[in-house]
């Protein structure tokens, strides 16, 4: 009651707040219309312009509402849901998050480099993200199928991470968190602009949080200590990113490792035993060149080089299981982009070459071998894009390309958008588009001990998306989004359970799987720096055959973010309300929807150069479990319950 009387208060001022930084959350939503982002096109374009539904989350964002992780931040955005079964966290897209896709859906960027690894191609949000979010500027979500500009796993979106630059720092800043679960971390940042040119900044960040003991009544016996796991959930993080540019030359490195406690006792493991967990590491390295050729010509290029690695250890009553995999790749591409005439085109081309994709399980004692595969792999392709001004207020984007996989063969790709403007504060956007999904080396081997089979018959998964999208602005500072769509799914790669032998293996699904969805977004921002975003998000998700709702599939989710100064320009309150239906579990069973209440205090101005934050996860203590894949006993994960974290950061 005090934060709404306060934001009540708020809104009648004239003065804006001060605390957050000069970044988009600080411009008039009426300018946010006019705002260029890169992402759906691959080039500059207005948010009113681009052919998909886009949402934009920024520094301060991440900081009034105290986001700890990527998951945090796109748990906050319309029709966005995520899952964390204890090791991982997963990302479900209106209405989709299959067991055994370990985020393979959605092309996560990093400055325009390509995060997912070329295993299980998977796109890590979690802690095991190697960037620190506080080095974020903002983050680009863009909906709907990108084949037709990023190739595979551009399923239902693309997510663009874009970092902060040396000149954002010009200086050394260091922070640290004391958390809930015995959790802390440390982070230090130097970043410099010179006088010649150059601009570079290095940051290293240590994470350690030490976790709850936790019940599971499934395991409750005298042998397993009452089903209570002790001292298992642990997760530790370090991590190294640096960023340097020079006239057109950008470099980027990144390296990150981190070792997560088990305690779900997975895949049928002994319940308990400390030996159980996962360590994984990854590598980035990418040299970008950029060069205007004129007024009308921007040619760019880069090449890069990436790594993963992943070690599990799983303890059995008699033998221990050691699983690992080995991904190394590197790559280039080749972008052009116009503006001639009524046309803005794009040309662009890429290669990849995965020279290393190897993965070995095996029992330590006695030693038996079960899986040891050693594959290399290619693809590469090429795109064009057109937006054409036919008529004043109206735009027509058009895209194509084509994609050789060496593992599943060509794909062809189009989209097409209809963007119309019959007002200045009006877009009106009818999309459509495919997308294809190329099964990854884990999909084709199954290689999980002696559970698992190898699928080499498998094909691409495809997607066709038909969309509408209105957004309207009925006040400078008053924004309404309403976005419609339909998605059919063919050939979907899905887990499943050979009863001949029992054994796990991927399979094409036969028929469709349909979603049908409505998201409705409205925006707020008053003169005295509050801010409010507001959104509901029905989505259906089926089965054509059987006609049944998909597992870990809600159907309605409802978020609400409101920022606001409650003292002047020396304190700001971020409140988040984000309610999430009932989702099957794969037994069968339902678990009960629930609603969460994230509270943070933001505080830059009672000490020169100081920031402190205060923050309450799960405020009213909310207890609730999210649905988990086969590997798992349990049918689905209890969550944490109320934490809290205190922050600080202060800039030298």
């Amino acid at each position: 009651m005090v934060l709404l009387l306060a934001f009540a208060s708020g809104a009648a001022a004239e003065a804006s707040s001060g605390i957050e930084p000069e970044d988009l959350a600080r411009l008039p939503i009426e300018e946010l219309m006019n705002i260029e982002v890169s992402t759906a096109s691959r080039f500059t374009q207005k948010t009113s312009e681009a052919p998909s539904a886009t949402s934009i989350i920024t520094a301060a964002d991440i900081k009034a509402y105290g986001y700890r992780t990527l998951a945090d931040v796109l748990r906050s955005v319309r029709g966005f849901y995520t899952s964390y079964d204890r090791n991982y966290e997963y990302l479900g897209v209106r209405g989709f998050n299959r067991p055994g896709d370990y985020l393979s859906r959605i092309l996560l960027l990093v400055d325009g480099y390509r995060v997912n690894e070329t295993f299980y191609d998977a796109a890590a949000i979690g802690t095991d993200f190697f960037l620190d979010v506080d080095l974020i500027d903002r983050v680009e979500i863009v909906r709907g199928p990108g084949s037709s500009v990023y190739g595979s796993n551009a399923f239902f979106g693309v997510i663009n991470v874009i970092t902060k630059r040396g000149k954002d720092y010009d200086g050394v800043e260091a922070s640290g968190e004391l958390a809930g679960f015995g959790t802390d971390k440390e982070r230090l940042t130097i970043g410099r602009q010179q006088k010649n040119g150059l601009e570079w900044m290095v940051s290293g960040t240590r994470y350690d949080r030490k976790g709850p003991n936790l019940y599971y009544p499934q395991f409750d016996s005298p042998a397993n200590p009452h089903g209570i796991a002790q001292g298992l959930d642990y997760d530790r993080n370090h991590s190294v990113y640096g960023k340097a540019s020079y006239g057109g030359f950008t470099l980027v490195g990144a390296y990150s490792d981190r070792i997560k406690g088990i305690p779900t006792a997975s895949y049928g493991t002994v319940f308990n035993d400390p030996r159980s967990l996962t360590t994984e590491s990854q590598t980035m390295l990418d040299l970008k060149y950029y060069r205007a050729m004129g007024e009308n010509l921007d040619v760019s290029t880069h090449a890069y080089y990436g790594g993963y690695f992943y070690h599990g250890i799983y303890p059995y009553t008699q033998s221990v299981n050691k699983d690992q995999s080995w991904a190394q790749w590197w790559g280039m591409d080749f972008k052009a982009a116009g503006h001639y005439g009524r046309h803005r085109l794009v040309l662009g081309g890429e290669y990849q070459d995965n020279f290393r994709q190897q993965l070995n399980n095996s029992d330590l004692a006695p030693w038996v071998v079960y899986t040891d595969i050693r594959r290399n792999s290619f693809r590469y392709g090429f795109y064009a894009q057109d937006e054409i001004g036919l008529v004043h207020g109206l735009l027509l984007n058009a895209g194509l390309r084509f994609d050789h996989y060496s593992t599943s063969g060509d794909a062809l790709n189009p989209r097409l958008g209809l963007i119309w403007n019959p007002w200045e504060n009006t877009a009106l956007k009818l999309l459509y588009g495919t997308a294809f999904r190329a099964p990854n080396l884990y999909e084709l081997n199954t290689a999980v001990g002696s559970a698992g089979k190898p699928s080499p018959g498998l094909k691409p998964e495809k997607i066709t998306s038909y969309e509408f999208i209105v957004e309207h602005y009925f006040q400078p500072d008053f924004r309404l989004t309403l976005d419609l769509y339909r998605n059919e799914i063919g050939s979907l790669i899905d887990l499943s359970t050979d009863p001949a032998d029992g054994k796990q293996i991927f399979i094409n699904r036969r028929g469709l799987v349909e979603t049908e969805g409505a998201e409705l977004e409205l925006e707020r921002q008053w003169r005295g720096g509050g801010r409010l975003r507001a959104s509901y998000a029905w989505q259906n998700t089926r089965d054509e055959g059987s006609g049944k709702l998909l597992s870990n599939s809600p159907v309605h989710m409802a978020k609400l973010n409101l920022s606001q100064p409650v003292w002047e320009e020396k304190l700001r309150a971020g409140l988040e309300l984000q309610y999430t239906d009932s989702r099957k579990t794969l037994k069968g069973e339902t678990t009960g929807g629930y609603l969460l209440t994230n509270l943070t205090l933001l505080s830059g101005q009672l000490v020169p150069g100081l920031e402190i934050s205060a923050s309450l996860y799960n405020l009213f203590d909310r207890h609730y479990a999210l649905p988990v894949g086969e590997e798992l006993v349990q049918d689905a994960i209890i969550q944490d319950g109320r934490s809290f974290r205190i922050k600080w950061v202060y800039r030298f």
